[in-house]
């Protein structure tokens, strides 16, 4: 079975020829079909076998043909448990979606906030974030979630392993 079986668009499927992938993953087979249909997704994989991919392929799919984002709102929000891991989900997202018009960032704390807040304002399609810099970043009313349309947990088991239970609760 090849990527183009998986009802992902033209634009998509360039990037992922871009990116050299041939064929998807078992993970990748069963989660974008349902992530693209609109169902809740819990998978667990072991590590390089395309995860990221599994849930950023199709929702930058359904991104590409919703509304357009408002000011300082986000439509796909990704918590991730560390900067690191938030820093290389968006780096994906990046590559997979760069011939969309869609905009993607990500926020972590540990560096200044006032570039990541201009970032948010013109409004962002995907947002991948760690759970404390995005609190922080809501109480100052610089993102808005009345758009959200998907939320990822990341390594949701780390998160709350790492303690960020009472902030996923809040999120």
């Amino acid at each position: 079975m090849s990527f183009s079986t998986l009802q992902l668009s033209e634009s998509i499927l360039r990037a992922i020829e871009d990116s050299r992938y041939v064929k998807p993953t078992p993970v990748q087979l069963k989660v974008i079909p349902a992530v693209i249909a609109g169902k809740d997704v819990m998978a667990a994989a072991q590590t390089g076998t395309g995860k990221t991919a599994s849930f950023a392929l199709p929702l930058l799919q359904r991104l590409s043909m919703g509304p357009k984002v408002k000011s300082n709102h986000v439509r796909v929000l990704v918590l991730t448990p560390t900067r690191e891991l938030a820093v290389q989900v968006e780096q994906a997202v990046a590559t997979y979606g760069k011939y969309l018009s869609l905009k993607s960032t990500v926020v972590y704390g540990g560096v200044k906030i006032n570039p990541q807040m201009m970032k948010l304002r013109g409004g962002v399609d995907l947002l991948v974030a760690t759970p404390g810099r995005l609190l922080d970043l809501y109480s100052q009313n610089t993102v808005k979630f009345a758009q959200v349309e998907t939320l990822v947990l990341d390594e949701a088991d780390r998160m709350l392993d790492m303690g960020f239970s009472k902030e996923i609760q809040k999120i």
